[in-house]
Formats: structure tokens, sequence, C-alpha cells
């Protein structure tokens, strides 16, 4: 595990975006293509626009998935994670070789079983990700399910994280924000070869500080990603604030 803090959430955007493209370089010029998960929210905005300003990846070889979506939430909403990574990436990069959207208005069960046959088919690269208000990796908040081995289930959303939903700014009402996604599971997403972690915000820190500091518990989903052999963090120093300096050196 490493952590790399910096002065905002711009910088923090540069350097994780810079090292997600570099994974994914690496990863086609050894295999031929690389394939990768993106996460979405206000977390991943800086990050995701340094990954589609860099103009030497030969998109063509990127096979994407993300982490998850809503269901029963149409792709029109403003709040959807497919229109979201629609708009903020696969309309800005060249033609991916394949990208890969969770459906959540689908039948959710054959959805699911449909991404577990392609992710399988496909060994993640590198992953994207961020880490929730509540310590929620991907949709799977607290307590998380460490067990499954799923790559792809269905999972109830709690009230601290629809309220996150709510505050910033993707629904009109707290009674909007559904109450069930399609989440990747923790053990899928721990089967990435490299992490990146960008994470954001002074109403992240103590989350931030759950996750690294705590013993690995599905009460802080994100602390499973101490585990990970090739991990990063990106905090900005607000998200790093409760730290104390030994995590922060380490």
């Amino acid at each position: 595990m490493e952590i790399i803090v910096s002065e905002d959430k711009n910088e923090l955007g540069r350097i994780a975006g810079k090292a997600a493209a570099k994974s994914i370089r690496e990863a086609i010029q050894k295999n031929g293509s690389a394939n990768i998960i993106l996460a979405t929210g206000a977390s991943q905005f800086a990050t995701l626009e340094q990954l589609i300003s860099e103009k030497d990846i030969d998109w063509s070889k990127v096979v994407m998935f993300h982490l998850d979506e809503y269901i029963d939430l149409p792709i029109t909403s403003p709040a959807s994670f497919r229109k979201y990574l629609t708009e903020r990436f696969l309309d800005k990069v060249p033609a991916l070789k394949a990208a890969y959207l969770i459906d959540g208005e689908k039948n959710v069960a054959e959805e699911c079983e449909r991404l577990a046959k392609l992710i399988t088919a496909h060994p993640i690269d590198v992953a994207l990700v961020g880490i929730g208000e509540n310590a929620h990796l991907a949709f799977n908040d607290p307590p998380a399910d460490f067990d499954t081995h799923k790559p792809y289930l269905v999972v109830e959303l709690d009230r601290e994280c629809r309220q996150q939903q709510f505050n910033e700014g993707w629904f009109n009402s707290l009674e909007d924000v559904p109450t069930k996604a399609i989440s990747m599971s923790v053990n899928q997403i721990l089967k990435s070869k490299h992490i990146i972690c960008s994470v954001p915000d002074s109403r992240k820190a103590k989350a931030v500080k759950n996750s690294l500091e705590g013993a690995v518990s599905n009460i802080y989903p994100a602390s499973i990603l101490q585990t990970h052999p090739s991990c990063v963090f990106y905090l900005d120093k607000p998200a790093a604030s409760l730290l104390s300096a030994d995590t922060v050196a380490k």
C-alpha cells in the first residue's frame, strides 16, 4: 500500500490519471491489450480528465468495465453512471476495443451473469476506484460482503451512501435516490493487477482514516485495499487531514 498526498484535488487528478495511463500503456505493450475498471462520481472528475488528455494511448486496444449502477434508473437520468461514463469518458476518447456498461434496467440476475462471464474472460490490469463517505468500495456498503466471489451482485444502499449521492447533487431529493444497485464485488476488485484509489475532499477524511489506519473490517469496506499488493491511494490534503504522520510517511 502506498499513499500519495497532493496539494489539491486537481493535482491529485493529474498524478492519478498519469499513473493510470502508465499502467494502461504497460499492459498494452506486454499483452497487446489492456483491461480496465473505471469509477464514477465527483471524486473521479480530475482523474478522468487527465486520463483522457493522455495522447499516446491506443484506446482501440482497451476494454473497459465499471464498478456499479443503480437498479431501475434510466440512462437519461443525470445520476446514471452509464450516462456519466458515456459523456465524461467514452465520447472523449477514440473508440475502445469494448466498453461493458452495467445496465440496471435489465433483469438484474441476467445482467450480473452477463457481466460475470465478460469480466472473467478479461483479467483486469488497472482499476480506478474511490472511497465513499461511509468507506464503501464500489457500492459495497458496510457491512460489505468480503466472502462472495461472484463478480457482480445486487446490493442495498444504506442511508449514508444515499445521502452522499443527494448531497453531491445527483438527485433532487433523498427519496429519489434508489435503494438498490448492481455492484462489482469486493473480491472482483481485488483481482485487479493494479488499483488506483483517488479520494479528494475533507468529507472523505474520516473514511480515509478508518480505511487506512484501522484493522481490515467489512465495517470499513475500503480497508480491504490494505491487503492488495499494488494499491496506491491518491489523496488531497483535506482528505488526508486526519491521518497520522506515520501513516502518510509509509
